[in-house]
């Protein structure tokens, strides 16, 4: 039978018991692991310039051909160890390369983050004579604990997306599991190889065996520091709402000063584009828009200097523009048929058709509270309605901007009057015009209902947005309402 694995990648951190791993699979007849291969500063082993007939020189030239050499080398099955701070052209064709086995080790990171400074301290990164053991209490610095916590966790979760994206699936070991030798045993057997161990490799000494408050010099600041820690991420919005992609052809580019607005769906795409019609001075049917992704590139290419930008609006005053302009009205921009459905299976008390005097501010301000209630159950996908982008997250909108390009400026509703023309005067406009405001919603603008309930309901539905954005209560902007 045809071999799963050509070869093998153990991906680690320091301190987390790479060196014992890499010991027991190297005690496994036909299997070889070559050290820390794409170590920047050696190749496989501290001080070695040479492996497998490869340079440090020609590695650093050619990351792949050691990768090759590494896949090509004798023996059943070869492989490296690999942490984060190693050379990173070489990680995503490993991740890429199904015939690659991705072993994953982890310790506990106050353990592993513990037994990093006291290596540093002692300068002792290996133990074989119990003899030779140097002994050190260390600080424990809270701060940096928190920051080498987020690094390795968002080093798995970028590695766990890439492989559930291209259907793999690693074998993940932990350091309790290196003295278990049916675990190991597993492992061999996992990576197709024959052989198997008979006994756990004894060479390498736990350094520092004792538990770690002990191994502190502040044991019950660090206590106290780490029941401050959100293990769980218990205070964490989850976020269900589907991922966005760039609608490019949504981008609008002046065609003299070299501005491209990425809009946000809601109620100041009319305003910005306006007033860049007449910051160069042409018809808003002058300004380039409707363009692919090939020609938005060109432009940005032939427009250095140039500077992208997108505007959010407050998510409840823009949540209000959505449900007047696609729900409540029955032409154009309508949403006929979610319209349908909100009124006949969700009971929003909209009318069949608005007139007046058939739809008074008391009605509008229940059937819009609902509405608010429907996005809290379309945003978490409890409902079968799409996420429209006109109501999406801004801040899902802006991850999807980012698959293509990033604004440059992140401007919001309430400040456009004053810093719209201050970006002209950066990109030499001596006197450019001051922006419109949006046309206020009908039949009723928000301030005609406006409360608490409806702030706290649109912060249910907008629990990321009011968070990334620092969003507070909603205000009227000046002159608009």
């Amino acid at each position: 039978m045809t071999p799963q694995f050509d070869y093998f990648i153990i991906i680690a951190a320091m301190r987390t018991g790479s060196n014992l791993l890499e010991a027991n699979l190297n005690a496994i007849e036909g299997v070889t692991s070559h050290g820390e291969a794409f170590n920047p500063h050696f190749i496989g082993r501290l001080k070695s310039e040479e492996l497998l007939g490869i340079t440090l020189e020609q590695r650093d030239d050619d990351p792949a051909a050691l990768l090759q050499a590494i896949r090509q080398a004798p023996g059943e099955m070869n492989g490296f160890r690999f942490f984060q701070g190693h050379d990173q052209r070489v990680l995503e064709p490993v991740l890429n390369d199904p015939r690659c086995a991705k072993i994953i080790l982890t310790r506990n990171p106050v353990d592993s983050y513990i037994s990093l400074k006291i290596a540093r301290e002692t300068k002792q990164w290996q133990l074989k004579n119990i003899k030779r053991r140097r002994e050190a209490q260390v600080d424990f610095d809270a701060e940096a604990f928190v920051k080498y916590l987020n690094r390795q966790q968002e080093f798995h979760l970028s590695l766990t997306h890439h492989l559930q994206k291209s259907g793999q699936v690693p074998f993940h070991v932990t350091y309790d599991d290196l003295n278990q030798i049916d675990i190991l045993n597993g492992l061999a057997a996992w990576l197709g190889v024959s052989g198997r161990l008979s006994a756990i490799d004894d060479t390498l000494k736990p350094q520092n065996p004792d538990r770690a408050l002990a191994k502190v010099t502040n044991p019950d600041e660090m206590e106290q520091a780490l029941s401050q820690i959100d293990s769980f991420n218990l205070h964490a919005a989850p976020n269900f709402e589907p991922r966005r992609r760039p609608i490019v052809a949504n981008y609008i580019a002046t065609p003299k000063t070299p501005l491209i607005f990425m809009p946000i769906r809601g109620g100041i795409e009319g305003p910005v584009t306006n007033w860049m019609a007449a910051l160069d001075a042409v018809s808003v049917d002058g300004l380039l828009t409707n363009q692919n992704r090939k020609q938005t590139r060109h432009w940005l290419q032939t427009h250095p200097g140039h500077r992208k930008f997108t505007v959010l609006q407050h998510p409840l005053a823009r949540a209000h523009h959505a449900f007047c302009r696609h729900i409540l009205n029955t032409g154009p921009g309508a949403y006929l048929k979610i319209r349908h459905f909100l009124r006949n299976r969700l009971k929003i008390p909209i009318p069949g058709q608005l007139r007046d005097g058939n739809y008074p501010v008391e009605q509008h301000y229940e059937a819009f509270s609902a509405f608010l209630t429907f996005l809290r159950q379309n945003l978490a996908l409890q409902t079968s309605v799409r996420v429209d982008g006109s109501w999406c997250s801004q801040s899902r909108a802006l991850e999807g901007f980012a698959s293509f390009a990033h604004p440059d400026l992140i401007l919001r509703e309430d400040e456009l009057i004053t810093a719209l023309p201050d970006l002209a005067r950066r990109m030499g406009h001596t006197n450019p015009p001051k922006p419109e405001s949006a046309a206020p919603d009908t039949p009723f603008t928000l301030t005609d209902i406006y409360d608490d309930k409806l702030e706290a309901l649109a912060a249910e539905a907008y629990q990321q947005d009011y968070v990334q954005f620092g969003f507070g209560a909603w205000k009227p902007l000046r002159g608009a309402e």
